[in-house]
């Protein structure tokens, strides 16, 4: 772990160059926060696309017989009120929810940059994009999500672009905070007098000196849909049920928390796992991408 104290913030009107390609795998390598989430997250996207192969249960089945039934042997994460294997939800689970993480952050990431490329560069549009992005900042992020998931009816579409919506602004700020800075450097002057034009500025000298602190962003944007996908799913305006998603399964247990209380605990487990490893990737991908964080150990 690295100490607080000992982190050496330059000042931010100084200008550091970010480390380069093979430096910086050789330094996420070697720092342990990144590792550590990152084999978090492949254990469990690799559990969830192998896992429900190797049990071949359908994760929708009914087996009234077998309702109820505790962790054990056949059933290592118990089964549900209607007979269901939880641990095949739950591995079923974790595909949605990764899917709707990945797509989130995608688009998030790539319509952030857009606008905040554009907000930052043409200083004339800035104030008109940045007081939309501030209109969705000044709602709390899981009930503006809420309410564009409720209007769009509980379904998977309608939870990617609740999502997106609601951590656009996220990614705009920053990119836009970066593109300020950028835009008066003694290169882009250069390219400028040199006869670039705005498209071949922003995406060729600008965008490509942008995407260290947007990949950063990412990775919680990541760690936030997952956990918020649960919320719209509990809340039952998520993919709706027999769906296999994490926040159905724990809704679905909730009423059942004394007696079968495994059907609510392990989905629950492994939100927390999956959260925990995207946030541990961000902290070390900004640890190692943000050139104006010197950290000694």
């Amino acid at each position: 772990m690295t100490n607080p104290a000992n982190a050496q913030i330059t000042p931010p009107d100084t200008v550091v160059a970010p480390p380069k390609g093979g430096e910086v795998f050789r330094q996420l390598l070697a720092h342990r926060l990144f590792m550590a989430g990152a084999v978090i997250l492949a254990l469990l996207g690799l559990a969830a696309l192998i896992g429900p192969w190797i049990l071949d249960r359908d994760p929708s089945a009914f087996n009234i017989r077998a309702r109820f039934a505790p962790p054990g042997a056949e059933h290592p994460f118990g089964t549900d009120n209607f007979g269901r294997d939880v641990l095949t939800r739950v591995l079923y689970g974790a595909r949605t929810s990764f899917w709707i993480g990945l797509t989130v952050a995608g688009l998030t990431g790539l319509l952030g940059a857009l606008v905040g490329l554009i907000a930052g560069y043409f200083r004339r549009l800035d104030s008109i994009l940045m007081r939309l992005m501030d209109a969705l900042l000044a709602f709390p992020a899981i009930l503006l999500a809420i309410g564009i998931a409720a209007a769009l009816g509980p379904q998977l579409t309608s939870v990617i672009v609740a999502l997106t919506v609601t951590y656009l602004p996220l990614a705009a700020r920053v990119v836009r905070a970066s593109v300020l800075v950028i835009r008066d450097l003694e290169y882009v002057d250069a390219a400028r007098l040199a006869g670039a034009g705005p498209t071949r500025m922003i995406f060729r000298h600008i965008l490509p000196n942008c995407m260290a602190p947007l990949i950063v962003q990412m990775t919680f944007v990541f760690a936030f849909a997952i956990l918020a996908e649960a919320i719209l799913s509990f809340l039952g305006i998520g993919p709706p049920p027999p769906a296999p998603t994490w926040g159905n399964i724990i809704a679905e247990g909730r009423s059942f928390a004394v007696e079968a209380w495994w059907i609510m605990l392990f989905p629950g487990i492994a939100i927390s796992i999956a959260v925990l490893g995207a946030n541990l990737m961000g902290d070390g991908l900004r640890d190692v991408l943000d050139p104006r964080l010197k950290i000694s150990a």
